[in-house]
């Protein structure tokens, strides 16, 4: 069966002063609204970050009305094509940062670590030099599913816990130091606390996991991608694959990401159609004895209920107004 790929997904990221969050924020909004985009972009005074999905002639557009603003000439787009919406809604949404990372002073803008492109990045992960690291700063949920070959990985519940486990990498203050996340917007802060605390060789893969699949291949990324959209995880290595996360109920390999039918549990872990019978998608029998457990459907997936969702909430002014 041939894979219908009329709809595109669109990643990305700008950090580029914007005053006027609030207004941008709506006009934003709208022209989503008008091209029956669906996702979630964050807007903050110090940039713009987003995921949304479409028909490809309107992410196209979108892809061109961004780039025309002055602020955002440069942003970076990494594609890629889909048999449908990725996303059920969109939220477009003003925040303190276009990445919760609690570093409010960190400027990515006035000093981030140097950019290493996919081939370069390639070449280490090949030749694996001694002086040098590659630090996946992504959470827990993400790396388990999948990561580079030999990358170092840390206890991160959230990204808002890397500066606290930086005091943990001290002794790697004499290697050279290259990050990477799913499309580098954490890379751009991370890089730079390191740089700020006093690690000297600071480097990230530019563009993140995603670009490094489109123009690589994904070679040496063990394991599959996280992504923050209904799809959970991707396909990325084509010339090396392999599975790396183990069911949690079975122990058996499975890079299949589900949720905890106990809501109240709600764990988000691998686990293969074989461990989800065990205990109808439950992470355990205890789980599973919870009277108010979800009906188990055979993805793992629980989308949040639609009702009251209004894809005009918070906008000020209507539709036929927007120039």
């Amino acid at each position: 069966m041939v894979m219908n790929e009329d709809y595109l997904v669109l990643l990305y990221y700008c950090y580029s002063r914007i005053e006027d969050s609030e207004v941008f924020r709506e006009q934003h909004h709208l022209r989503c609204l008008e091209l029956n985009l669906k996702g979630r972009i964050i807007i903050a005074e110090e940039g713009l970050n987003g995921t949304v999905s479409g028909l490809r002639a309107d992410c196209e557009q979108y892809m061109q009305d961004v780039k025309s603003d002055p602020r955002f000439a440069d942003i970076e787009f990494k594609v890629d094509e889909a048999s449908d919406h990725c996303f059920s809604k969109l939220h477009v949404r003003v925040k303190p940062e276009i990445v919760h990372a609690s570093l409010p002073n960190i400027d990515p803008t006035k000093k981030t670590g140097g950019y290493v492109e996919p081939d370069e990045f390639r070449k280490i992960l090949q030749e694996q030099p001694e002086d040098t690291v590659i630090l996946d700063v992504r959470s827990n949920y993400e790396h388990e599913v999948g990561k580079f070959k030999n990358a170092i990985t840390l206890d991160l519940e959230n990204f808002r816990d890397f500066p606290e486990k930086v005091k943990e990498l001290e002794h790697l203050k004499s290697k050279k130091v290259i990050t990477y996340c799913t499309g580098g917007i954490k890379c751009e802060k991370a890089s730079a606390y390191l740089l700020e605390q006093g690690f000297e060789d600071v480097h990230q893969l530019h563009g993140g996991i995603i670009k490094y699949g489109l123009q690589a291949d994904g070679e040496d990324f063990e394991g599959k991608c996280y992504v923050f959209d209904n799809r959970i995880v991707k396909d990325l290595n084509k010339v090396n694959p392999k599975v790396i996360s183990r069911c949690y109920v079975t122990g058996e390999p499975s890079d299949r990401m589900v949720n905890c039918a106990n809501p109240h549990c709600n764990m988000h872990i691998p686990m293969s159609e074989k461990g989800a019978e065990i205990y109808n998608g439950c992470c355990s029998e205890e789980c599973s004895m919870h009277p108010d457990v979800r009906t188990y459907d055979g993805t793992g997936y629980y989308q949040k209920e639609m009702n009251g969702y209004n894809p005009y909430r918070g906008v000020k002014r209507k539709p036929e107004t927007v120039e």
